[in-house]
């Protein structure tokens, strides 16, 4: 880090003669503060997302009071500026703890205030401070025009604050339990904007009505010094879970690889299907039901219809123009074109750098993709999209099988802040529909190699002959999908374009998805680089 702790004006043991309800406009104080303990304290919390850079300096953006009687929290927003030349904004809640028993392994700072000793600490770790936030919401008036905002949903009653617990681990965000029926999810990273989280959860919960998302019941924002509405919290209702859809799906596929051994199936023998191809469950041929089951083929359908309804909703809107539907144009075309074109060039810069780490298929794929990258550079940008039928609406931007909650033989689709990588804009921008579905199908992709990865010791099969039955799986699942998914679209009349339309956007949408998600495994888990490379390359060669 560029600053050096002798530079500071002061060392420790920190004392200030000054009150706890005064510190922040101590310029001593924020200038340790900012060099020497945030720089460090920062960068070691799980929600910090400028790992891969290199903190240059934090600065105090803002802050502000949330207070009642006696009790004084800062909020602050903090923002980090990188030797890369970019910079982040995270918001962070401070409290003033003597007690020195108190959150030991959560302490920012210890320092003595006017002969006061004590810590600082983030303010979420103690009860009193989530009692004062959920209070506030619960009794938050209609309208509210002060600085700190608090919105509360006109479904939600629950007045009374009873406990609070921490939810779990979480790479991003932090969420609160609060009375074991809602869960407040304080946003780390934020953004000079709305979160798309809190609009989107806001918009189909309250004003569309649709079910299967936890319920929006209130949220808080800052409206910052260039008078920017900055999303700091959103709360919404706790739904009761079986765990998420991912983990379902790793489950039910080891049961289906480990029947091929059972039922001594000759996985080249499996009837073939069309890629994309629309399949009732009765189009199913009996040998993949024989195989795979009928629970997962029925569960398939009830996620499409959850996802369609969601998309539904979204496209229904005709006064408030964030939500309305568009068309393809020129703008949105060269926005598209411009931003994957970038993403193109730095995963193949990526995989050129990195070739040296793999081995076998994934080698050879690599090789491949290397090899015709031209091929798949004009697949991007070769193609007009202003003639397109079809609509652009907000959806989901990061959906896949982590981001469902099962719930018995249901399904609730939940956390709508969009593609880390993008900018706040981009989330925002009207996408097709089949964007999300893309992104799904990509994660049905991922189950079926993770589920071979993790259990190929107790599979009697060949790895390749997993990948052979895996590949063929997750086409059956892509048809049962799309064939609930696009009838119950067009009985609604949302416009997602004729089937030579659709199946464009689907591989196209994959397409960017499969090369998005190259770059993170070339990076972190090259061995798993075979799962996008795969992906690529049977999209590639589909036409072909």
């Amino acid at each position: 880090m560029s600053k050096k702790k002798q530079d500071s004006i002061l060392q420790p043991p920190y004392s200030f003669n000054v009150t706890w309800e005064n510190l922040l406009e101590d310029k001593k104080f924020i200038k340790v503060f900012l060099s020497d303990i945030l720089e460090e304290y920062v960068v070691k919390q799980r929600w910090y997302g400028g790992k891969a850079s290199k903190l240059k300096y934090i600065e105090l953006r803002e802050y502000f009071k949330i207070q009642q009687k006696g009790e004084v929290y800062y909020g602050l927003l903090l923002e980090v500026n990188f030797e890369e030349a970019f910079y982040q904004h995270y918001f962070l809640p401070i409290a003033f703890v003597t007690d020195e028993s108190f959150a030991e392994k959560d302490r920012i700072l210890p320092l003595t205030l006017n002969e006061h000793e004590g810590f600082i600490i983030d303010a979420l770790n103690l009860e009193a401070f989530r009692k004062l936030v959920f209070e506030r919401i619960a009794t938050a008036e209609p309208n509210d025009l002060t600085r700190v905002r608090y919105n509360k949903s006109l479904d939600f009653h629950d007045t009374v604050y009873e406990s609070s617990r921490f939810m779990g681990l979480e790479q991003s965000n932090t969420s609160i339990i609060l009375n074991e029926r809602s869960v407040i999810k304080f946003f780390r990273r934020i953004y000079a904007d709305k979160n798309p989280d809190y609009e989107m959860s806001q918009f189909l919960s309250e004003r569309k009505g649709y079910k299967n998302t936890p319920a929006y019941q209130g949220s808080i924002s800052i409206m910052d010094s260039e008078n920017v509405n900055v999303t700091i919290a959103l709360m919404q209702e706790l739904v009761p879970n079986d765990g998420d859809a991912w983990d379902f799906m790793l489950k039910e596929l080891n049961k289906i690889f480990n029947t091929l051994e059972y039922k001594q199936i000759n996985v080249r023998e499996l009837p073939q299907t069309e890629l994309f191809a629309r399949l009732n469950i009765r189009d199913v041929p009996p040998e993949i039901i024989d195989w795979a089951g009928l629970n997962v083929f029925l569960k398939l359908q009830t996620l499409a219809k959850r996802t369609a309804e969601m998309h539904i909703a979204l496209g229904s809107e005709f006064e408030d123009t964030a939500f309305t539907p568009t068309h393809f144009n020129g703008d949105y075309e060269v926005w598209l074109k411009n931003r994957l074109l970038y993403q193109f060039q730095n995963r193949l810069n990526t995989v050129e750098n990195n070739l040296h780490r793999l081995e076998g298929l994934s080698l050879n794929l690599a090789n491949e993709f290397l090899e015709r990258k031209n091929e798949i550079r004009k697949r991007f940008v070769n193609f007009d999209w202003t003639k397109l039928k079809g609509e652009r609406i907000r959806v989901h931007g990061d959906y896949h099988l982590g981001q469902v909650l099962v719930q018995g033989d249901d399904f609730y689709l939940l956390d709508f802040e969009g593609e880390p990588e993008s900018t706040i804009r981009d989330r925002k921008v009207k996408q097709p529909p089949l964007k999300d579905i893309a992104g799904l199908f990509r994660s049905f992709h991922y189950a079926v190699y993770a589920t071979i990865f993790t259990n190929m010791d107790n599979y009697k099969h060949s790895q390749e002959e997993l990948f052979i039955a895996g590949e063929l799986l997750y086409r059956y699942f892509i048809g049962v999908f799309l064939e609930t998914y696009v009838t119950l679209i067009q009985e609604q009349n949302l416009n997602i374009g004729y089937r030579q339309e659709r199946i464009f956007l689907l591989e196209y949408c994959m397409l960017e998805k499969a090369v998005y998600e190259l770059g993170y495994e070339m990076n972190s888990r090259p061995r798993w680089a075979v799962i996008p490379l795969q992906g690529i390359m049977s999209i590639i060669n589909e036409n072909n």
